[in-house]
C-alpha cells in the first residue's frame, strides 16, 4: 500500500450528502402533511378522515302533546237564563239623637183577660246582589256516574261554577258547612280539583253511607280574602243510595 501524504485531504464517500438531503426533505414533507391533516380535523372533526370521530349527538327530545280537558262524564240539568238586578241606591240617613220607645197594645181574647198568642211569621229574606248565583236547583243522582265502585259507601256533593260566557272558572274557593247526622262538617274545596264534573269541576265527601238531612248543609262560594261570592245554597239528602251525589252547579251572573 502507498501511504498518503501529509498534506493529501481525505475525501467524503459519494453518495452520502444526498441521503441526508433526502431523509431531510422526507421529514420536512411528513411535517407539513401531518399539520395539514390536523388542520382539517380541526375544521370538520367528522371528515372520514378522522380516524377518531366524536360521538353522535342525541336526538332531539320532543315534549309529548299536552292531553285536552277531559269531557265531563256529568250531564248538568238544562238552567234558567239569570238577570242581574241593579245595585240599590243607598242614602246616609243621620240617626236620632234619642229613641221614643212605642207603646204597643197587647191583643186579648174578647170578653176575658187572656192575651192573644200571635201565630209564628217568617221575615222575608232580602237577597244580596252577589256575582254568582245558584243554576238550576241541586239535583240528586246516584255517585256511580263519577265513582263506578262507590255503590251505597259513598256521599257527597259535586258541581262546577261557570263564567257570564258559560265558560269553567278554575280556583275558585268553595265552602261546605252545616250539620249531616251527629257531625259538624267545614270543608274547602277549589275548582278544578275534580275534572268529572268538568274543567271547573269541585267535590266534597260528606259520608261513607248515605244519610238523610233536610237544610242542614250548604255551600257558598268565596274570594281570596274569605268573602261570600254567593248566598249559602241549602240543600236536602237522602239515604237512597241512587240519589248519593248532590249535583249544585254556579253560574256569574255580574
Amino acid at each position: 500500500m502507498i501511504p498518503q501524504s501529509e498534506g493529501e485531504t481525505k475525501k467524503t464517500p459519494r453518495g452520502s450528502g444526498s441521503i441526508w438531503n433526502l431523509l431531510t426533505g422526507l421529514v420536512i414533507l411528513g411535517i407539513v402533511l401531518m399539520v395539514g391533516y390536523f388542520v382539517l380535523i380541526y375544521q370538520d372533526p367528522e371528515s372520514p378522515i378522522n380516524l377518531f370521530p366524536p360521538a353522535p349527538l342525541p336526538a332531539a327530545y320532543v315534549l309529548p302533546t299536552p292531553f285536552p280537558s277531559p269531557t265531563p262524564l256529568v250531564e248538568f240539568p238544562p238552567t234558567w237564563t239569570v238577570t242581574a238586578s241593579p245595585l240599590p241606591t243607598l242614602t246616609n240617613t243621620p240617626r236620632p239623637e234619642t229613641a221614643t220607645p212605642t207603646e204597643y197594645a197587647i191583643p186579648r181574647t174578647p170578653g176575658t183577660s187572656t192575651p192573644v198568642t200571635p201565630s209564628s211569621t217568617i221575615s222575608p229574606t232580602i237577597k244580596a246582589n252577589m256575582p254568582y248565583e245558584l243554576a238550576g236547583t241541586p239535583v240528586a243522582v246516584a255517585s256511580v256516574i263519577t265513582h263506578p265502585d262507590s255503590d251505597c259507601s259513598w256521599m257527597g256533593v259535586g258541581g262546577q261554577v261557570m263564567d257570564l260566557s258559560n265558560a269553567p272558572i278554575v280556583g275558585v274557593t268553595i265552602q261546605l258547612s252545616g250539620v249531616l247526622g251527629d257531625k259538624y262538617l267545614d270543608l274547602l274545596s277549589l275548582t278544578g280539583t275534580a275534572l268529572e264534573y268538568g274543567p271547573a269541576g269541585y267535590e266534597f265527601t260528606l259520608a261513607d253511607k248515605p244519610i238523610a238531612s233536610k237544610q242542614t248543609l250548604w255551600v257558598q262560594l268565596l274570594d281570596q280574602a274569605g268573602l261570600p261570592l254567593s248566598e249559602k245554597i241549602y240543600f236536602n239528602t237522602t239515604s237512597d243510595c241512587s240519589k248519593n251525589l248532590i249535583l249544585i252547579k254556579f253560574k256569574q251572573v255580574r
